[in-house]
């Protein structure tokens, strides 16, 4: 199934693609998340994933043209965004720097998560250096704690598209700060749907890709992952508790604006699109702020 969190008429609510429709969920009677989003539905686990297969086999549930609502994020704040750098050893070679010998993790603050649809934009002033980064994102679907590699694929509730926007001259420059320079504001656009793990039994064969302005950048196949998304699971959650919800994008493949001869860097009006195999695309505008 391919889920998603949708606004029409001012009102949020989770809902489930149908073809070209929206099944409204919270009409049928299912929960929303605290910001009307997925957040209920992926905490219901199994049992509430069987109430939302009955709501689209319901022929007389409430639903809305695609094209009629504003899709969000899938979960709007989510309680973490782990992410993964340094994940595909082409990236590491056009970054200049080795292969790491397990999991390179960072943060995206939640703040920076915003729409699959919505525009990308921070403050002149604090970076003229803004990269696109096209991901594969893992949504948990229930606590995750010290997690053994062979059932970690089971804390997952599916897959999603990310943008791990990151403004290079934070990241890298004086005091190498990754959590800011990837943590502004509208950093981390995603969705559009929530692809149930059902429906990719392996997250390991799908092609990813990022155009931007009308250009093929970035073109590769997550079967280059360096660290599988078991491994990735496995290693976050030593110590660490994720929850339902909690967004994981595992990296990024070779094709990024800074290691370009010239480097390319995203400017105010270009429109850059992210997609995943067997998920969908994100189209974000490009809109500096003063």
């Amino acid at each position: 199934m391919k889920l998603l969190t949708f606004t029409i008429d001012g009102k949020t609510r989770p809902g489930a693609l149908n073809g070209e429709r929206v099944i409204d969920l919270a009409a049928a009677g299912l929960p929303a998340g605290a910001d009307g989003d997925l957040l209920e539905i992926i905490r219901g686990g199994d049992a509430m994933l069987a109430k939302v297969r009955a709501a689209l086999a319901d022929g007389k549930a409430k639903s809305y043209a695609l094209s009629a609502v504003k899709i969000n994020a899938p979960v709007i704040v989510p309680s973490k965004v782990v992410a993964i750098g340094l994940n595909y050893i082409d990236h590491c070679k056009e970054a200049n720097l080795p292969v790491p010998p397990e999991p390179v993790v960072f943060a995206k603050f939640p703040n920076s998560v915003t729409g699959p649809f919505d525009d990308v934009s921070w403050p002149r002033a604090a970076s003229s250096q803004v990269d696109y980064e096209v991901e594969l994102g893992v949504v948990i679907g229930k606590v995750a704690r010290d997690v053994p590699e062979a059932k970690a694929l089971d804390y997952v509730f599916g897959y999603t598209v990310v943008n791990d926007v990151s403004a290079r001259d934070q990241q890298f420059a004086n005091a190498k700060q990754w959590d800011r320079g990837k943590s502004f504001d509208t950093f981390c656009p995603y969705g559009p749907y929530v692809v149930t793990r059902d429906e990719i039994p392996d997250p390991h064969s799908l092609q990813v890709r990022t155009v931007l302005n009308g250009k093929e950048m970035q073109n590769s196949n997550t079967k280059n992952l360096i660290f599988n998304v078991n491994k990735i699971i496995a290693y976050v959650s030593q110590g660490t508790t994720l929850l339902p919800g909690d967004l994981i994008p595992t990296g990024t493949p070779f094709g990024v604006g800074f290691s370009r001869k010239p480097p390319v860097f995203m400017q105010d009006g270009d429109e850059v699109v992210c997609e995943v195999e067997k998920i969908g695309a994100i189209r974000n505008r490009i809109r500096l702020a003063k």
